[in-house]
């Protein structure tokens, strides 16, 4: 079995549990302050993004060494 594969699984199982973490936790500070929306939607936004980035050069890494 090919160890970049399981690499490139990690990295995509890690990205999309830490944008699921961040958007329920959004979800529960507006539901808590919902005056407070738009700030923590560009944070929200913000922290999803560059997980994303981390992911995509992860995953670039990955395919360079292999």
């Amino acid at each position: 079995m090919d160890l970049g594969a399981i690499g490139m699984g990690i990295v995509i199982i890690g990205a999309g549990l830490g944008i699921g973490r961040i958007g329920g936790q959004a979800v529960e500070a507006i539901s808590r302050q919902p005056e407070a929306s738009g700030n923590i939607q560009t944070g929200m936004l913000i922290a999803a993004a560059l997980i994303e980035g981390a992911a995509f050069f992860g995953l670039i890494l990955i395919a360079f060494v292999l």
